[in-house]
């Protein structure tokens, strides 16, 4: 195995990172080891992969506590060696490697392909916070690191507060270099406009700021950076995506995945990444995580409501409410309780992504019967229950919520997107949010202070309001979403762009013919935001097909 060291790590101990200075990565690395055995990853902060073999026949493997930097490896024919490489595309073309259909199935599940699985035979991806370690044919693969929810009796608000913008300034400042050129992110949401404020007091006016916007009712929030670039003074960039951005840009974003990535946002986040490079910008402040460490999406205060019936005596429910359900079905009246009984029975998380696109529709109507029979409908919610549960059952429900996130949101799907989309564009991303010692503070944060009764992120907007205007921390969430449905029926080259791609798919064997023609001649007018993510799905798919394995037919 070739050895690499990847990403920006800092060593806690000061001896290492001593030696960090004076001899490079790969000699604190090797010594962190020798000290501290396979839990050397847990005293190593920042983004990293590393892959060495610190003695003769020991290979160890380890990436950040969010996956930051990625790392894939497959154990070589005679079990006593491993291959390593960032990109589980490595393979291709090298070796023999076959796809393994469950992950096509996956895909369509989490819409990407989440760790350990990738698309390939015998190649795995290492999970956040994880290490393997190949001894004398064994391999094992744990985390180092887990969150530990331990809310501790708050200090006072004011106390709380000066810690926690003390951080914030010092995770930020730990980003910056007067070196490299640094824009930020501009999204007009609370964590862009955070973080943007806060380099704003660490750099003063005129931090180049770069915000996307869509000519699309009820998709454009670029009123919102602006709001955000006026208060703070930045030097603010904007960019309207359109259609025919789209139809130029998708083969290249799609190509740069090391396998199919189906988040639609990761189109409008490059060309926030690529109007950044055009001004010589070199790094990227992003502000994925907050939400994620603070209590900031709308599930959490949804799946609280929900949660409450597990409160509800079990005589009274088991006796009652669920032996009543046919009738409170049949009543208008009673639908509404019936339907949250319904949910509420339902356990975590299979209560959230019972309800995606694929079960929604359902795979019978999406994959050919005999393409179903090769894959297992439980698997991805075998992987979420394993995830989710890791938390232990004295863990508050919020928090459940929470570190779930960190894995599939953040480490699966968002942190990828901006990633691959900002290097696509060459330019590097970091995440002051992700900063360790911000996560450690929002371990300790009692979970009432992230999810208030129903208001989200009560803590962190109270904690900044004396940074951020009013408008900001009153908005509603939204993100870089993508008005695609909405343009396949406005934007005609961009429908037969789409058209010509999708019709692949059956020719690979993967995708009914039937339904993709139900889904242009039927679906997609009488509800375009909904079944279009479906179609996007569907069409990132054969894009990188595309360009990574034209000749691909599934072997049924």
């Amino acid at each position: 195995m070739i050895p690499f060291f990847l990403g920006n790590p800092r060593f806690s101990d000061p001896d290492l990172a001593h030696l960090q200075r004076e001899s490079g990565d790969e000699a604190a690395w090797q010594a962190a080891f020798a000290r501290h055995g396979v839990q050397a990853a847990d005293r190593v902060k920042g983004e990293f992969a590393v892959a060495f073999c610190p003695s003769p026949g020991v290979f160890y493997l380890a990436v950040d506590r969010f996956a930051r930097q990625t790392l894939c490896y497959r154990i070589l024919g005679s079990h006593t060696a491993l291959e390593a490489s960032p990109r589980a595309d490595h393979w291709i073309g090298t070796t023999p490697i076959t796809i393994d259909p469950q992950a096509l199935y996956d895909y369509f599940h989490f819409h990407v392909i989440p760790s350990p699985r990738t698309l390939y035979e015998g190649v795995k991806r290492l999970p956040a916070s994880h290490y393997a370690l190949l001894d004398n044919g064994k391999l094992t693969v744990e985390p180092y690191w887990k969150p530990h929810f331990q809310e501790r009796l708050s200090p006072g608000f004011s106390i709380d507060k000066e810690e926690f913008l003390a951080l914030l300034k010092v995770s930020v400042a730990t980003q910056l270099d007067d070196s490299v050129p640094t824009g930020c992110y501009l999204s007009g949401g609370t964590d862009s406009s955070t973080l943007t404020g806060i380099a704003t007091t660490l750099l003063g006016k005129g931090v180049p700021t770069y915000s996307i916007g869509f000519d699309a009712k009820d998709y454009d929030e670029m009123a919102f950076a602006r709001i955000a670039a006026r208060h703070f003074g930045t030097d603010h960039h904007e960019y309207y995506v359109t259609p025919d951005d789209l139809i130029a840009a998708i083969p290249n974003v799609a190509a740069q995945f090391d396998q199919p990535f189906g988040n639609s946002s990761a189109l409008p986040g490059y060309y926030c990444a690529r109007l950044a490079a055009q001004d010589g910008i070199q790094r990227m402040v992003a502000g994925d995580g907050g939400d994620e460490l603070f209590g900031g999406n709308t599930r959490y205060a949804k799946q609280k409501v929900f949660h409450f019936y597990r409160h509800i005596p079990a005589a009274l429910r088991q006796g009652l409410l669920e032996p009543s359900l046919p009738l409170q079905r049949s009543l208008p009246i009673l639908k509404k309780l019936a339907s949250y009984i319904e949910q509420a029975r339902t356990p975590m998380p299979r209560r959230v992504t019972s309800h995606g696109l694929l079960e929604s529709i359902g795979p019978a109507t999406i994959f050919p019967a005999a393409c179903l029979s090769l894959f297992d409908q439980e698997e991805p919610f075998a992987l979420e229950h394993a995830v989710w549960h890791a938390q232990g059952e004295d863990t508050h429900f919020i928090n459940q919520m929470l570190a779930y996130d960190w894995r599939f949101t953040l480490a699966e799907n968002d942190l990828p997107k901006v990633r691959e989309t900002s290097r696509l564009a060459h330019i590097h991303a970091v995440y002051p949010m992700l900063d360790e010692r911000l996560v450690d503070f929002s371990l300790k944060l009692p979970a009432d202070q992230k999810v208030n009764g129903f208001k989200l992120r009560w803590f962190f907007k109270e904690a900044l309001r004396d940074l951020l205007p009013d408008t900001i921390i009153s908005k509603k969430k939204h993100g870089f979403g993508l008005p695609f449905g909405i343009w396949l029926l406005q934007h005609a080259a961009l429908r037969n762009f789409v058209q010509k791609n999708l019709q692949n798919l059956p020719e690979r064997r993967l995708i009914r013919r039937e339904f993709i023609e139900d889904l242009w001649q039927n679906k997609l007018a009488s509800h375009p935001g909904y079944y279009g993510e479906m179609i996007w799905l569907l069409l990132m798919l054969e894009q990188w097909f595309q360009a990574k394995q034209p000749d691909f037919i599934l072997d049924v």
